[in-house]
């Protein structure tokens, strides 16, 4: 990794704040931001491990103005638009860009099978509309599909095109990807899978997006400095930090679970309250504590 473009970094997919009557937690947005910045990390709103699919979009907008009023000088806010209706995607691109936000990023709609060229005209009419920079998000697990290398190579070529989000677990897309970009100094690619946030780092991708640095984001700012330092021993050992974090409140569980038992951990740090969006739920007492008895044993192996 090289030091010299502008979108680049420890970007953290930001949990969604919510009260326990399902309101925007405008203090905990608050919290959580101020954790961010002190570690010198990035917040990305309203996406995968924000709950975006399942908020409104009166809370969609709240905490995109709200994001937009706490990013301070030289900060950079990146905003999802992600929705299965192009016209809203467009408009959030819109409220995003009137509030601060540096970059808008965008996944495939989600409910029906498109072939590669439905994809890419997708894409070319968000583009076109959005009028600002743009980051593509390739994440399978919840659109469905995967964007193929070629399409998002396509695209990239466009100057609102800033850069791609590959939440795709294959370690032969990593590598291909970083064979694409890793020396386009108008392009950036961005990891978003934890478990090979060290590897690619080093390897030349300009930045990682991990859910768990909304706990932790110390171990991947830390992690990138390591890098840029050429201590790639140290980087690797926190990769190791990284993936027995995400173990406490992932392993075992669905993603919806996991979302929970995040939000259950950050309430014991005092940054938000526990609470997810329906159809996403609270699981039992006794597996909130276990959760909590993990992150403890966590803590006392890294002090």
């Amino acid at each position: 990794m090289t030091n010299k473009k502008k979108y680049q970094g420890i970007i953290i997919p930001a949990i969604t704040p919510l009260t326990a009557d399902y309101k925007l937690d405008a203090g905990a947005v608050e919290r959580v931001f101020s954790n961010f910045r002190q570690h010198k990390v990035l917040p990305f709103i309203l996406g995968t491990t924000g709950e975006s699919a399942l908020l409104p979009l009166s809370l969609k907008t709240e905490y995109i103005k709200l994001a937009g009023e706490l990013k301070q000088p030289g900060e950079m806010l990146y905003t999802g638009i992600a929705s299965n209706c192009l016209e809203e995607s467009i408009e959030l691109a819109k409220l995003s860009f009137d509030n601060n936000a540096d970059a808008v990023v965008a996944t495939l709609p989600s409910y029906y099978k498109l072939t590669d060229s439905q994809m890419k005209r997708y894409f070319e009419r968000l583009i076109e509309a959005c009028n600002g920079p743009l980051v593509l998000y390739n994440i399978p697990a919840t659109v469905h599909m995967s964007i193929p290398l070629h399409i998002i190579d396509e695209l990239s070529y466009h100057e609102n095109v800033v850069a791609v989000k590959d939440s795709e677990r294959s370690d032969q897309r990593l590598n291909d990807s970083l064979n694409l970009w890793a020396d386009r100094r108008d392009f950036s690619y961005f990891l978003g899978w934890a478990a090979r946030s060290a590897e690619a780092l080093i390897n030349g991708a300009d930045g990682v997006v991990p859910s768990t640095g909304n706990l932790h984001p110390e171990i991947y700012s830390d992690m990138l400095q390591a890098v840029l330092d050429g201590n790639h021993t140290k980087a690797r050992a926190l990769q190791v930090s990284s993936d027995e974090l995400g173990n406490v409140y992932q392993y075992g569980r669905t993603l919806g679970e996991s979302l929970w038992a995040l939000k259950v951990l950050m309430n014991e740090r005092g940054l938000c309250l526990p609470y997810v969006m329906p159809p996403l739920e609270a699981m039992s007492d006794d597996e909130k504590f276990a959760i909590i008895e993990s992150l403890g044993e966590f803590l006392k192996v890294r002090e």
